[in-house]
Order: structure tokens, then C-alpha cells, then sequence
């Protein structure tokens, strides 16, 4: 338990952060869910509209220090790769 006055407003700043990067995370999560489902339905316009639309929120992630560059990367690529082979 915090003892000392910065402590204890460490702990409710740290509180406030960590709320602001769960919900920022959970919005990227339902962006790539929305890519994912457009994948796995096979329209490939679909997809890459939401591929589209997910890239900005994913980068604004990894600006805000809620996902790694590389994490974010991988996913994109990843995905992009998917949503190209539908169209093969």
C-alpha cells in the first residue's frame, strides 16, 4: 500500500492510465475482429475496406504505448496477406 502523498497519486494516475489503454485496446481488438470476420465470410472487398480502417487505429495504438511497433507490424502483415489471398 502507498504511503507517502506521491505515492498514492502515482497509483491513481497509473488507475486512470490503465483504464484509458484498456479501452484503446479493446477498440483495436473490434477493428481486427471486424477484418477477421470479413476474411472468414470470403468477401474481399469487405476485408479490405476493414483492413483499411484498422491500420490508422492499430498505429495510433502503438503511438499511444499501448501495442509495440512490431506487434502491431506483424498483425498487419499478417492480415494483409490474408485479405490477399482471397482474392487468388
Amino acid at each position: 500500500m502507498a504511503n507517502t502523498t506521491s505515492a498514492k497519486k502515482a497509483t491513481r494516475k497509473i488507475a486512470r492510465r490503465t483504464d484509458v489503454n484498456k479501452a484503446r485496446r479493446s477498440r483495436v481488438r473490434g477493428f481486427l475482429r471486424t477484418v477477421e470476420e470479413a476474411i472468414s465470410s470470403g468477401d474481399q472487398a469487405a476485408a479490405a475496406a476493414a483492413l483499411r480502417a484498422a491500420q490508422p487505429e492499430l498505429m495510433r495504438a502503438v503511438g499511444k504505448g499501448v501495442f509495440h511497433a512490431n506487434t502491431a507490424s506483424r498483425k498487419m502483415s499478417r492480415l494483409s496477406s490474408r485479405v490477399k489471398a482471397l482474392n487468388a
